[in-house]
């Protein structure tokens, strides 16, 4: 929530700076890991918990990558770029503007009028929903995974 001393406040950027730092060097170190499994020393060692697994890890890095991408729009935007975009994307019917605000979860660039109806720009509209696709799948795919290698484990003690 903005405070009335600053309501013109859209993203910081000394947290969004190491969020993209942090979120680069997550995605890069998720690609060289999946490009890893794809080589031909790898191959043998596939097993169904070891896809599922990898799958999980590909659409943690779909979400990521997205999220990155909400973020590098808004990255090089300073307040005044945001205001201004807010009053060239204000829909008909909205009086004034009164504050912006930069949501980080869900990612999003919020613009306040002071009739109460919210609406967000500079940021695309699908990676939220893509992100909340994305995140549920790979835990899902995760779990799967963690429950094949389980099963595995188990049938290998109960042989030897």
């Amino acid at each position: 929530m903005n405070t009335a001393a600053s309501p013109w406040h859209g993203h910081s950027f000394s947290v969004l700076l190491p969020i993209m730092l942090a979120g680069t060097a997550a995605l890069l170190a998720i690609a060289l890991y999946l490009c890893s499994r794809l080589t031909r020393q790898a191959r043998p060692r596939r097993t169904p918990f070891a896809v599922w697994r990898d799958v999980s890890l590909v659409t943690v890095a779909a979400a990521l990558a997205l999220y990155l991408w909400g973020c590098l729009h808004v990255f090089f935007l300073d307040d005044q770029d945001q205001s201004e975009e807010c009053e060239l994307q204000r829909p008909g019917g909205i009086p004034r503007l009164v504050g912006l605000r930069g949501d980080f979860i869900p990612l999003r660039l919020v613009c306040e009028a002071s009739n109460g109806r919210d609406y967000s720009v500079i940021i695309p509209g699908y990676i939220s929903p893509a992100i909340a696709i994305l995140l549920p799948l790979a835990l899902v795919c995760g779990l799967i995974s963690a429950f094949l290698h389980h099963k595995q484990r188990t049938r290998t003690r109960e042989k030897g």
